[in-house]
């Protein structure tokens, strides 16, 4: 996987990926649920959905918050099409929440 430039997530932030920021070479968003038993739900579920795509991202939970960061180890820890197709899954995930 090559890394994709500057334009190419700039321009997939704005189409593609509401709520998506670009920081520190990595995809982020953070997500809000009712409480820690929704934010824990949504966790499984998108394992389920990385581990089908084999690829994984960084989560990180606290009570009712999920903060996701997406990068593609083996180009660099850059963003690649990898972290975009698994970015769009899970928004896909937590529209059906």
């Amino acid at each position: 996987m090559e890394p994709l430039d500057e334009k190419t997530i700039n321009d997939q932030l704005k189409s593609n990926l509401k709520g998506w920021i670009h920081d520190g070479g990595k995809l982020k968003r953070e997500f809000e649920f009712d409480d820690f038993r929704e934010a824990l739900a949504f966790i499984v579920r998108i394992g389920f959905e990385a581990e089908e795509q084999k690829h994984h991202p960084e989560l990180m939970n606290v009570f009712n918050r999920v903060k996701i960061s997406l990068a593609t180890h083996d180009a660099g820890n850059s963003v690649t099409e990898k972290d975009i197709r698994l970015a769009k899954s899970i928004d896909q995930v937590f529209s059906r929440i």
